[in-house]
C-alpha cells in the first residue's frame, strides 16, 4: 500500500509534470475501469474528466486529490493496496491491470493501474460533495503536522495494540503497515504492546520515531522513485519485509508475525515484549 513517504514523492512529480495540463481524453479500461471508477457528480467519468484542466494535486492521508478547473471538480483516488499511477507516453505498452487512462494536452498520459481492482477513482464535485468519499471526512491530522501534546492527548483515546493504532486513519492519516513497523523499530516499542503500558518517556520515542522515519523516508523514496511513480521503493527498509535478516541496529534475526491478515516484522532484542504465538524467525 503507498504511503506518506511515496504519496508525498507522487505529489511532488505530478505538480512538477502535469499540473497545469489540459485532458484531453479520459478513457476507463474495461472491464476493471467500471470497477475502480466511482462518478458522484451525475456527469459520467469519462465525460466528466475530458476537457478538464489538471490544476494541482495535493495529498491527504493515503488520498491524493486532483483539483480540476479551477476547483469545480475535484479526483480523489484511494490506491488502497496495490493502486498506482503511471506517467507514460502514449506509445508506450500499457502495464497489466491498467484501468484508466487520462491523455494530456502536453502529450503524455496519466495511467492508473491496479493489480487487485481495489482502489478507487472518485470523480466529485468540490465539499461538502467530496465528503462522499468513503473514510475521507474520518481521517486524523497529519503525522508530521500534529504536536507532541496533541499526539499525547489523540493516544489516549486508544486501548489497543500500538501498531494497530498507528494505522487508524481516525489516529494520524497516511501511516500504513510497512511504516508502522518501520516507526515502531525506530521507537524500540514491541509492535504489540498495548497503548496503555506505553509511558512517558516511550510516548515521546514513539513521536519523535514517527516524525523521523517518515522524514527520512520520504526523502530515500524521492531518490529512489524518481520519475517512476509507479514504483515502490522499500529496500532501505530496517524490518519491514526483512524477515530473517539482520537487524540493522543490533544484529538479531528480524521476526515475523502474521496476525490479522497483516504482516508485521521486529527485531525482538530492540523490540522487547514477550513471546507471540505464530512468530516466525
Amino acid at each position: 500500500m503507498p504511503e506518506l513517504p511515496e504519496l508525498d514523492v507522487v505529489v511532488d512529480v505530478l505538480t512538477r509534470r502535469v499540473a497545469g495540463q489540459r485532458i484531453e481524453q479520459a478513457e476507463l479500461i474495461a472491464p476493471g475501469g467500471g470497477i475502480v471508477a466511482r462518478d458522484l457528480t451525475g456527469a459520467g467519468f469519462e465525460a466528466g474528466l475530458t476537457g478538464a484542466t489538471l490544476d494541482s494535486v495535493k495529498r491527504r492521508g493515503k488520498f491524493l486529490i486532483f483539483s480540476l478547473s479551477g476547483g469545480s471538480l475535484h479526483l480523489t483516488i484511494n490506491p488502497k493496496l496495490t493502486g498506482r499511477l503511471q506517467l507514460a507516453a502514449p506509445g508506450d505498452k500499457r502495464m497489466g491491470k491498467t484501468h484508466a487512462v487520462l491523455s494530456l494536452s502536453g502529450g503524455g498520459q496519466l495511467r492508473y493501474i491496479d493489480l487487485k481492482q481495489m482502489g478507487q477513482l472518485y470523480l466529485t464535485r468540490p465539499y461538502p460533495e467530496q465528503a462522499h468519499v468513503p473514510g475521507f471526512e474520518e481521517m486524523g491530522p497529519e503525522p508530521l503536522d500534529i504536536s507532541f501534546a496533541d499526539f499525547q492527548a489523540r493516544l489516549r483515546k486508544y486501548q489497543g495494540e500500538i501498531k494497530g493504532v498507528l494505522v487508524r486513519s481516525a489516529f494520524v492519516a497516511g501511516i500504513g503497515n510497512a511504516y508502522a513497523d518501520e516507526i515502531l523499530w525506530a521507537a524500540r516499542i514491541h509492535p504489540y504492546r498495548k497503548r496503555s503500558t506505553l509511558n512517558a518517556a516511550e510516548i515521546q520515542q514513539l513521536y519523535d520515531g514517527m516524525r523521523s522515519t517518515l522524514i527520512d523516508a520520504t526523502a530515500q523514496v524521492r531518490v529512489e522513485m524518481g520519475d517512476d511513480i509507479h514504483t515502490k521503493p522499500r529496500d532501505f527498509l530496517n524490518v519491514h519485509m526483512k524477515t530473517g535478516q539482520p537487524c540493522p541496529r543490533c544484529g538479531a534475526v528480524i521476526s515475523l508475525v502474521g496476525a490479522n491478515q497483516r504482516i508485521t516484522n521486529f527485531c525482538r532484542q530492540c523490540q522487547p515484549g514477550g513471546l507471540i504465538r505464530g512468530m516466525a524467525a
